[in-house]
């Protein structure tokens, strides 16, 4: 099994409420979960990206993160105070160039001794790219052929330096990029810092069965996850690879307690925090994409059809169609009787590992040799002592029945997660 953290705060994960909660820009948040992370042996430490504060109806949406820091500067700094952990980094192919970000990537896999790894993600809103010179230029339809030539073109940046440590001119000529010249950064520990895609579609899907060693992806049932294991990794024949070059890792949150009675207890209230009543309005409206501020969270669920394309929001990604969300939410309410709140709790908010820290680690254990996902990404709920407990109080039992490592045996991120170092290909 693979075990990874991600850095709470987005999509309004994080329960502020909770007195424990610290900051989100303080170094010592990402010193603590990271050192907590390799405590427990964990692959690799993840960062989200925000190249855009997200807003709603004209006001910055303030339900996850205010402020994000950039990925790559944290995670050098993280490099000084780790000594094993894999450090991730969400890196928009849309608005960087693959020069710069090569160079980057490679001084990280350097300082790290080879821990670095690279969440190649896409962006084609307007919104997001009036932040850049070129603004929303991009087409929907090309932003994977943009990520592919990119990841490619990378690549050949990192094989312009020989294993032995000559440096050679590159050249690279395609509908993206056309690049020549000299790399300024030897080869790195790994070859190439590890290359993680993340995304369900099947443009997602081929993209990362291609040029990807790990898909972060997300799944709510084993029998989804079973679905989306078999389907990814058929597809990897077509590229010449194999099953095992592509680790498929779902992000999951997880709540424990002394028994799994407790550990319930504990995930609705959890719920409820995370839900409270004026979030309850904003995530309705991100779905009807109209003002419902005259509604009582209390109450039922609004009787409209959804508007698409309103402008409501903007920033965030929306998954679904909305008609056929709120058709969902709808059956939902009505089965069970709930409000609009309740709905939103009972729909968007769900942790998808509850129990005691021996039914936490079976049901994670049993995903991995039902072949519904190769390891995990969590995703903890509290800045930055979310995974504490479950270092504490899981691990040690998955170690115990040989699910996953007590110790590492390697010391660059492709050793953790079994994945050899690429061919060169100067």
């Amino acid at each position: 099994m693979h075990l990874a953290a991600h850095f709470p705060g987005v999509n309004a994960t994080t329960v502020w409420a909770d007195p424990r909660s610290r900051s989100q820009i303080d170094f010592s948040s990402f010193v603590h979960l990271a050192r907590t992370a390799e405590r427990g042996k964990f692959d690799f430490f993840f960062l989200a990206e925000g190249l855009r504060l997200r807003e709603h109806n004209g006001r910055i949406h303030d339900l996850d993160v205010v402020g994000r820091p950039e990925s790559l500067t944290v995670l050098n700094a993280l490099a000084a105070v780790t000594e094993r952990l894999g450090l991730a980094a969400t890196v928009n192919a849309t608005f960087n160039e693959p020069y710069e970000l090569a160079r980057r990537l490679a001084t990280l896999d350097h300082l790290s001794a080879g821990r670095a790894a690279w969440n190649v993600v896409t962006s084609s809103d307007a919104f997001t790219g009036e932040n850049f010179r070129r603004g929303g230029y991009l087409d929907r339809a090309d932003r994977y052929t943009r990520a592919a030539e990119f990841v490619a073109t990378a690549r050949e940046l990192w094989d312009s330096w020989t294993p032995g440590g000559e440096s050679r001119p590159f050249a690279h000529e395609g509908e993206q990029f056309t690049v020549s010249g000299e790399f300024t950064v030897p080869r790195s520990p790994q070859g190439h810092p590890v290359v993680i895609q993340a995304g369900d579609s099947g443009e997602g899907r081929e993209f990362a069965a291609s040029a990807a060693d790990i898909i972060f992806t997300r799944h709510g049932t084993l029998e989804a996850g079973r679905d989306f294991y078999a389907d990814v990794k058929a597809r990897l024949a077509a590229y010449g690879r194999q099953p095992d070059d592509l680790k498929i890792m779902p992000g999951v949150t997880v709540v424990t307690g002394d028994t799994d009675a407790e550990a319930q207890e504990r995930a609705y209230e959890i719920r409820r925090q995370q839900v409270s009543p004026q979030n309850a309005i904003l995530a309705a409206e991100q779905l009807w994409g109209t003002d419902l501020s005259a509604y009582d969270p209390d109450g039922p669920l609004p009787e409209i059809d959804p508007v698409i394309d309103s402008g409501l929001v903007k920033g965030r990604v929306l998954h679904g169609d909305p008609f056929g969300v709120v058709a969902r939410w709808r059956a939902v309410a009505e089965a069970k009787g709930l409000s609009l709140r309740q709905t939103v709790i009972e729909t968007t908010t769900r942790q998808s590992f509850i129990g005691s820290p021996q039914t936490v680690a079976a049901e994670l254990t049993a995903f991995v040799d039902e072949r519904a996902a190769d390891g995990f990404i969590l995703v903890p709920h509290l800045t930055p002592g979310g995974l504490d407990d479950f270092v504490d109080r899981v691990v040690p039992l998955l170690q115990e029945s040989g699910a996953f490592r007590s110790e590492y045996s390697g010391s660059t991120l492709r050793s953790h997660l079994g994945l050899a170092e690429p061919v060169w290909k100067g």
